[in-house]
C-alpha cells in the first residue's frame, strides 16, 4: 500500500498539500506538476521525512498561473524569471529582472508580431485560392506580402527617384513621394493583389517612361517653371534681394501654388462631373449642345494657369489647346492603373475614373477649337409636314429591319465601329424615346440604361409609336427648342437621319438590303448634309471622315457613306 502522505493532504496540521491533493484541485496531472517543480516553476514549500513534496496553500494559485502562461505559448525560461521577478527581492528573485507586467507586455507584443504574420499568410493563400495561381507564384507573393512598411516605402522611393532623375518638378516629385503603399496589419486577398501588382508595374518600364513625360510637361508648363525663369532673371540682372525679402517670396509662392493646386482639384471635378453628365445625356462631343459644358470649363481652368508660361487670359484657341494639350499628356492609363492600385493597397477610397469624362472632354474641345458661332442656316428649309412623312416612311421600314433581327443576331458587329447590333438597337429606342421627352418638355437623363428589355422588337415598335403620338400632338413640330431656339421640326429630322443611318447599319450587319424608305432617303441625305456638314470630324466625334460611295449606290448607301460607314464592305449573317 502506497504512503498516506502522497494520497492526500499532509495530516500535521500545516495545510500542506501533497502532489496528489495538488493535481485533484487543479486537474494538472500529477507528472506535469512534477516536471515544473523540477523547472523550479513550483518548487515545494518541504518535503516529507520519506522525501514526497509538499506544497504550501499558495501551490494551487501559481500553478493556475504557470498553466495560463503555458497555455499562451510562453516559454518556461521566460515563467520562471517572472514568477521570481514576483518574489521579494533577497529570496528568490534576482535584481534587474523585467516585471510580470513588463514581460506581459513584452509578450503581447511578440503575441502581435506573430498574428500579424499569421494574417499575412492568410491574405497570400486566399489571394492564391481566388486567383488560381500557379504554385511558382506563392513563394514571390510572400516575400512581397512581408516586406516592412519602409521596405515598400523604399520600394517605391527608389522608383519614382530613378524615373524622374534629372527632372527639376519638385511639386510633381513631392506628389508622388508622399503616397506610400503602407499595408495593413490584416490585409485582404484584393490588397495582396493589388500591392503585387504595383510592384510588377513599378518594375516595368511603361509606368516609368509615363511619369517621366508628365514629370517633364510639369516642368516645362508648371507655375514653378515659371518663377524659376523669373528668378533666374532677377540673378541675371543683378539683383540681390535681403533674406527676409527672399524667405517672404518663397512663402508667397508656397501659398499661390497651394492655392492653385486646390483651384486645378476643383476644375477636375467639375470636368468629370460635366462631362459624365454629358455622357449620359447623350449629348455627342461634337454636338452645338457640347460648347456650353467647354465654356464652363474654360472659365473655372483659366485662373488656374496664371503663373504659367504664356498663360492665356481668356476663351479662345489658345486656351483650348492648352486644356487639350494638358488633358492629352494627362491621358496615361498607366499611371491611372498605378494610383488605383495604391488606393487598393493602403485601403483609402479609389480616385474617380476620368477616363469616360477625359475622352468626351477631349474630343468636344477638339470639335470646338474655338468659341461657337451657331449658322443658322442649318434651321432653315425644314417643313414640319414633310419632316413628319419622313418620319413615318423611316419608321416603317426600319421596323420591318427590326423584326428580322433574330436573337442570335444581337452580338453581330455592324458597320458603326465598336457598336454590336443590340447597342445599335438600344440606342435607336434611346432616339425615339429622347425625342417623345423633349416633345413633353421633360428631357430623359438615363441614356446609359439598358432599353430593349427581353424583347427587342416590341421595345422599338413601343418607343415609335409613342414618338409618333408626341410629335402630332405636342405641336413639337412647330416650336423652338434649346438655348439656340432650334426648331422642333430639325430635331425631329436629326432623329429622321439617326433612324435610316443606324437603321442601314441593323440591315447591312444582318445581310437584309438597305434600300430603306426610298421615298425620301434622298431628301434625309440632303438634311444630314444641312445639318451635319459644317461638323468636325474628329476623334470621339459623331461620325467617323465620309467614304466615297460606290457607282449606282442609293441614296440610303450614300447617306451611310456621308456618316463614314463603308458601303462597300460587307458583313452580313451566316445563311440560316
Amino acid at each position: 500500500m502506497g504512503d498516506p502522505t502522497v494520497e492526500g493532504m499532509y495530516e500535521d496540521g500545516t495545510g500542506l498539500l501533497t502532489i496528489g491533493a495538488l493535481a485533484r484541485l487543479t486537474g494538472v496531472p500529477v507528472k506535469t506538476i512534477r516536471n515544473w517543480s523540477d523547472q523550479d516553476l513550483l518548487p515545494p514549500a518541504t518535503r516529507t521525512p520519506a522525501g514526497y513534496r509538499l506544497y504550501g496553500p499558495d501551490a494551487p494559485a501559481r500553478l493556475e498561473i504557470v498553466r495560463s502562461l503555458r497555455d499562451l505559448g510562453i516559454g518556461l525560461a521566460a515563467i520562471r524569471s517572472v514568477l521570481h521577478r514576483e518574489l521579494p527581492r533577497g529570496l528568490s528573485g534576482t535584481e534587474g529582472s523585467p516585471s510580470f507586467a513588463e514581460t506581459a507586455a513584452q509578450w503581447a507584443d511578440a503575441l502581435d508580431a506573430q498574428i500579424r504574420t499569421l494574417q499575412l499568410q492568410r491574405a497570400v493563400l486566399r489571394s492564391v485560392a481566388a486567383r488560381g495561381s500557379a504554385a511558382e507564384e506563392l513563394p514571390t507573393m510572400t516575400e512581397l506580402a512581408r516586406l516592412s512598411d519602409q521596405e515598400r516605402r523604399r520600394i517605391i522611393t527608389d522608383f519614382v527617384e530613378d524615373a524622374l532623375d534629372g527632372v527639376h518638378a519638385p511639386a510633381y516629385r513631392s506628389g508622388l513621394l508622399a503616397a506610400v503603399p503602407e499595408l495593413p496589419d490584416d490585409p485582404t486577398p484584393e490588397q495582396i493583389d493589388a500591392w503585387t501588382a504595383l510592384t510588377a508595374l513599378v518594375r516595368g518600364p511603361e509606368l516609368r517612361a509615363a511619369l517621366r513625360r508628365l514629370a517633364e510637361y510639369s516642368a516645362r508648363t508648371g507655375p514653378a517653371a515659371s518663377g524659376a525663369r523669373a528668378a533666374g532673371g532677377a540673378h541675371t540682372a543683378g539683383e540681390t534681394a535681403p533674406a527676409a525679402q527672399e524667405q517672404a517670396a518663397q512663402e508667397q509662392a508656397e501659398h499661390e501654388q497651394a492655392a492653385q493646386e486646390q483651384a486645378a482639384v476643383r476644375v477636375a471635378e467639375l470636368m468629370r462631373r460635366r462631362g459624365e453628365e454629358a455622357v449620359t445625356a447623350g449629348i455627342a462631343p461634337d454636338s452645338p449642345a457640347a460648347e456650353s459644358f467647354i465654356a464652363e470649363l474654360i472659365a473655372a481652368w483659366l485662373p488656374t494657369q496664371v503663373g504659367t508660361p504664356d498663360p492665356p487670359a481668356e476663351d479662345g484657341p489658345q486656351a483650348r489647346g492648352r486644356l487639350l494639350e494638358q488633358l492629352e499628356t494627362a491621358a496615361e492609363p498607366a499611371v491611372e492603373r498605378y494610383w488605383q492600385l495604391l488606393c487598393t493597397v493602403t485601403g483609402r477610397p479609389a480616385p474617380p475614373r476620368w477616363d469616360l469624362a477625359g475622352t468626351w472632354t477631349a474630343a468636344a474641345l477638339r470639335a470646338h477649337p474655338r468659341t461657337y458661332e451657331l449658322d443658322r442656316s442649318a434651321f432653315d428649309g425644314t417643313d414640319p409636314d414633310r419632316v413628319m412623312y419622313a418620319y413615318e416612311q423611316v419608321i416603317r421600314d426600319v421596323s420591318a429591319v427590326v423584326a428580322a433581327v433574330r436573337p442570335e443576331d444581337l452580338d453581330l458587329p455592324t458597320p458603326c465601329a465598336g457598336w454590336r447590333v443590340w447597342q445599335l438597337l438600344d440606342h435607336m429606342v434611346w432616339e425615339n424615346l429622347m425625342a417623345t421627352s423633349i416633345a413633353e418638355d421633360a428631357p430623359r437623363t438615363d441614356h446609359a440604361a439598358g432599353h430593349l428589355g427581353d424583347d427587342h422588337r416590341a421595345a422599338f415598335e413601343d418607343s415609335a409609336r409613342a414618338a409618333l403620338a408626341a410629335f402630332t400632338h405636342s405641336g413639337m413640330l412647330r416650336r423652338t427648342y434649346g438655348p439656340y431656339d432650334a426648331p422642333g421640326a430639325m430635331l425631329v429630322q436629326q432623329v429622321v437621319v439617326e433612324l435610316l443611318a443606324h437603321g442601314w447599319d441593323v440591315a447591312r450587319a444582318t445581310g437584309a438590303l438597305t434600300g430603306l424608305a426610298p421615298t425620301v432617303a434622298e431628301e434625309t441625305l440632303a438634311a444630314a448634309r444641312r445639318i451635319y456638314g459644317a461638323a468636325p470630324r474628329t476623334e470621339g466625334g459623331s461620325f467617323a471622315p465620309e467614304r466615297p460611295a460606290p457607282p449606282g449606290a442609293n441614296a440610303t448607301d450614300r447617306l451611310a457613306a456621308f456618316l463614314g460607314r463603308d458601303p462597300a464592305v460587307l458583313l452580313g449573317r451566316d445563311p440560316a
